[in-house]
């Protein structure tokens, strides 16, 4: 939606914001979130979007301000969602932004502008990053409550630390995040004494690019992929090899992209998850409109951080309550719900 004699106005910038402990994955730990805020404006009224540069798609906070700035001529010349080609996370703070800006123009909320289900509740996983088994074991224990928790996990120690985590909350479902660190043999090894376990699912057990040996391999758990996935140009490619795709918002280029992915895989028989980077309640409001009817919902990011953005979404334990129209995605006259409390 395009105001006549109002030009857009697009601004972006960084923001880091601090842990509240070390988070590891099998590549690495953080200490910090760093994200990217982009502000699209036309006549006085504001959209906003978040995405976060991610070194494992080559992306930095420098390159992804970058591919903003390539972008912004065209956004602020009135190009649309549909207009702007690519994926990852400057696309997709742009396109979250140009969403919640037609929305605020338009008076009306994102849902109601896609004509999407109104969003709901939603339960997220937990997760748990990789430690020694007994700090796995100590950390699963503090959450033993939470009905799902999702453990990163390399290639060192799988078992161990499974065993540990089921043994620390022995009433949770589990999942599996090997973040591309295993070979065939670990997966072929593992993958009867994990189902025995009680584990679900294993989230990219291979790396990206190496998983057409998963066409001939049937595995006793749900396999995921996640850095094999990005849009929904993927799906055909992955249908036979997972049973169910990841989806990012800062792979799939934004919400647009997001819903085309989510499309594509439920038309293959694939099943859908619904995940996030380490980031805030900006980047959690849009992709939980994706996750409505997810099988499995990982949106668990600002609960990883010190403290939250002020108009934050609400989490009760593991449970997110859809977002106030002060933080996104709500037509201006939309006034549903209620601010969520700062934690």
């Amino acid at each position: 939606m395009t105001l006549p004699g109002h030009r857009r106005i697009v601004s972006a910038r960084g923001e880091i914001w601090p842990l509240a402990r070390p988070f590891r994955i099998a590549r690495g730990a953080k200490n910090e979130a760093r994200v990217i805020v982009v502000e699209i404006g036309q006549g006085g009224v504001t959209g906003r979007g978040e995405c976060v540069p991610y070194a494992r798609y080559g992306e930095s906070m420098e390159s992804v301000l970058e591919d903003i700035a390539r972008l912004t001529k065209a956004v602020e010349g009135g190009a649309g969602r549909h207009d702007l080609q690519g994926r990852g996370a400057a696309r997709n703070a742009i396109d979250c932004a140009l969403w919640d800006l037609e929305a605020r123009l338009s008076g009306r909320t994102v849902w109601q502008h896609a004509g999407l289900v109104e969003p709901s509740s939603l339960v997220t996983a937990w997760t748990i990053s990789i430690d020694t088994p007994e700090a796995m074991m100590r950390a699963a224990a503090d959450n033993r409550t939470r009905p799902l928790l999702k453990v990163k996990l390399d290639g060192e120690c799988v078992m161990e630390r499974a065993c540990a985590v089921s043994e620390g909350a022995p009433g949770a479902r589990l999942v599996i995040d090997a973040n591309e660190a295993w070979t065939m043999d670990q997966l072929h090894s593992l993958g009867d004494d994990l189902a025995n376990l009680g584990v679900e699912m294993i989230e990219q057990p291979l790396p990206a690019g190496r998983d057409e040996v998963l066409a001939d391999y049937r595995c006793p758990l749900v396999l995921c992929a996640d850095e094999s996935c990005h849009t929904a140009a993927d799906v055909d490619r992955l249908a036979g090899r997972y049973d169910m795709v990841n989806i990012k918002l800062d792979k799939a280029g934004g919400l647009t992209g997001a819903l085309a992915l989510r499309q594509a895989a439920r038309e293959r028989g694939l099943r859908v998850m619904v995940g996030c980077m380490v980031s805030t309640s900006l980047a959690m409001a849009p992709a939980m409109l994706v996750a409505e009817g997810a099988d499995i919902v990982d949106l668990d990011g600002p609960l990883m951080l010190h403290v939250d953005r002020e108009d934050g979404i609400h989490y009760d334990g593991s449970i997110m309550h859809p977002p106030h129209v002060s933080l996104w995605g709500g037509g201006e006259f939309a006034g549903q719900g209620t601010p969520a409390a700062v934690r």
